[in-house]
């Protein structure tokens, strides 16, 4: 027996050195392996784009077996950091839409850095014109922006929203601009990672221990600009909840959506914004913080999505919240759509056919004219909304 188990260790040995050996993406179930923090992940990821190229470290972090709870998108920053040291602007062109555009975030604001303020614009809307992906890559691309553009000024939101500003076009209605403000918010909510003592004291500045929607709430952001704002302070709410962030509980949320209720009624869009935030984290809660695992979410997850959407305190709320989690699951064509229209199957009479309408017009808006994508969708939706599926979507 004992020889049988020596020869056995032996064998699968081998067989593992040779995977190790020729198998071209062996570190995949090696670089998570022992791992004691974030930290320590990280200088694993940099020390391999070093080593065999950012290219070659975003391949693995695609397919890499890695703790539950890992921020991907904040590793594929991490990754994003050595691409532009390796490729510069350039490297936009290597930039897929994985991990929610963490590398196109850190090219533009490689550029930023590099070439300084307004000098930069020019050439960050060149980059973002260029980011690989659907309809929604470039104006995502000004997203990304907006952390930097924060960082760059020393997190001074004031600065920030002034840069911001100019980026905006009439072609996409200033969207450039609102997204910019978005990605500078999202910095204030969880970034840090430039110049921690500065962003601490900005969160002093700019959060309200008596008003858990502040900045939104206050002056320092435009009226413009307020709904992205809203949409991106759901982690303050969650924080101002009492949550640990790492995995925040279903009475935190339960709490962030009476904060939203403080908003006036006379401004529903803000209202909107603020519940449509927090639906939109639900899909990443619910995958563990796995961003490639969100448009594989089984029934029971999506299940678990809607249920805490069903924390909300009104249907206003709860439809602004469930339609956040369809579109963060549809993530503007980028996923495979057959995780939104489980979404929306599993969803029953009213609420199904508003449900596939919501997800007919994100494909109207995302997928191009006569493409194959939208004859796929329509294909895999049930039989009783093909007709306005083909309507919608111009088949």
């Amino acid at each position: 027996m004992t020889a049988l188990a020596f020869s056995l260790g032996v064998f699968l040995w081998a067989i593992d050195a040779t995977y190790t050996r020729f198998h071209p993406y062996s570190e995949v179930s090696q670089i998570g392996q022992n791992v004691r923090s974030f930290k320590e992940l990280s200088d694993r990821f940099v020390e391999l784009a070093s080593k065999k190229g950012a290219v070659y470290a975003y391949e693995i972090l695609k397919q890499a077996n890695l703790p539950q709870g890992t921020d991907f998108h904040l590793l594929g920053h991490v990754v994003g950091d050595e691409l532009y040291k390796q490729k510069g602007v350039g490297a936009i062109a290597d930039c897929t839409q994985d991990f929610r555009n963490a590398c196109s975030h850190t090219i533009v604001i490689g550029a930023l850095n590099e070439f300084g303020g307004e000098k930069a614009l020019s050439l960050i809307r060149d980059a973002c014109i260029k980011a690989p992906g659907g309809s929604g890559a470039y104006t995502m691309c000004y997203h990304g922006l907006g952390h930097g553009v924060f960082a760059y000024f020393g997190y001074d939101l004031e600065k920030t929203v002034g840069l911001c500003r100019k980026t905006g076009t009439t072609a996409y209605n200033d969207r450039e601009y609102t997204e910019c403000v978005s990605g500078a918010i999202m910095e204030l909510m969880g970034g840090g990672g430039h110049d921690r003592e500065l962003w601490l004291l900005a969160r002093e500045k700019y959060l309200d221990k008596e008003d858990p929607l502040a900045p939104c709430s206050k002056d320092v952001i435009p009226r413009d600009a307020k709904g992205m704002c809203y949409t991106y302070i759901t982690p303050h709410l969650f924080e101002f909840a009492g949550a640990d962030l790492a995995m925040p509980r279903p009475e935190h949320f339960a709490t962030a959506f009476s904060y939203c209720d403080n908003i006036s009624s006379e401004l529903p869009d803000l209202r909107q914004s603020c519940f449509s935030g927090i639906g939109k984290e639900f899909p990443v809660l619910a995958m563990a913080r796995d961003i490639r695992l969100v448009d594989k979410a089984s029934d029971n997850e999506l299940n678990i999505m809607r249920n805490w959407c069903a924390l909300a305190p009104h249907e206003e709320a709860y439809e602004a919240c469930t339609r956040s989690v369809l579109e963060s699951l549809f993530w503007g064509g980028e996923n495979d759509p057959v995780a939104s229209i489980r979404f929306c199957s599993l969803s029953v009479d009213d609420e199904q056919e508003k449900c596939f309408g919501v997800l007919f017009d994100e494909a109207g808006h995302y997928l191009k004219t006569e493409s194959s994508e939208r004859k796929n969708l329509c294909a895999r939706v049930p039989e009783r909304f093909l007709a306005e599926c083909h309507k919608k979507l111009s088949i």
